[in-house]
C-alpha cells in the first residue's frame, strides 16, 4: 500500500462505528470521515458523545487490523490489533504514536501484536484475557474480532446491523 494517499487510506476504511450508552441502552452510529483519520480525531468524536459509561469508537480497516479507542471524562485508551499495520496506515501509527511506542519500519508477520490497553472494555464486559484471545485468533477477521467484542459489550446485534452482517 505503499503511496497511498490519506483519502485512499480513508476509503479502505471498512467501518467506524461509536457505541455509547444513553438512558442504559447502548446506541451504535457510524463515525464520519475524516473523524476516523487518528486516535486523536477519533477522540475528539466521542466526546461529543453521551458519557454514561464512556464512548468506544470501533474502527476496522481493510479487513487488516482494527483499533477500538475509548473516552472516559479527560482519559483516552487506545488498542490497536496489529502493530505491524503501522508500516502502512497512519491510523495504526496515530495509535502507536498515542501510546509512547515508536513506529517500527518494515514488521512482517512474525512481529503481528497487539499495542495498547488489552482491558480498555473490561468494566464493559470484555477482560483483557478474552480480548488477547480474540486477537490471536488468525481465523477471525477484524469485522469478526469486533462484532465479538460488540456481543460481549451488550451491543452485538445493533453492531452487526451497522456493519451488514445481518439481512434486512
Amino acid at each position: 500500500m505503499d503511496g497511498l494517499t490519506m483519502d485512499d487510506q480513508l476509503d479502505s476504511v471498512d467501518f467506524a462505528l461509536a457505541a455509547y450508552r444513553s438512558d442504559g441502552e447502548w446506541q451504535v452510529q457510524d463515525i464520519a470521515s475524516p473523524a476516523f483519520e487518528s486516535v486523536e480525531s477519533l477522540s475528539h468524536a466521542l466526546r461529543r458523545l453521551p458519557d454514561e459509561a464512556g464512548a468506544v469508537a470501533l474502527v476496522g480497516v481493510d479487513e487488516d487490523f482494527f483499533v477500538i479507542v475509548r473516552v472516559q471524562g479527560p482519559s483516552t485508551r487506545v488498542l490497536l490489533s496489529d502493530i505491524t499495520a503501522a508500516d502502512e496506515w497512519e491510523l495504526a501509527q496515530s495509535a502507536l504514536t498515542f501510546l509512547g511506542l515508536p513506529v517500527f519500519g518494515d514488521l512482517d508477520d512474525e512481529d503481528v501484536a497487539p499495542a495498547g490497553d488489552l482491558a480498555l472494555l473490561a468494566d464493559l464486559g470484555m477482560e483483557a484475557v478474552d480480548m488477547a484471545v480474540l486477537i490471536d485468533d488468525d481465523d477471525l477477521y477484524p469485522d469478526e474480532m469486533l462484532s465479538e467484542v460488540a456481543r460481549s459489550l451488550g451491543f452485538g446485534e445493533l453492531f452487526d446491523d451497522a456493519v451488514g452482517f445481518t439481512s434486512a
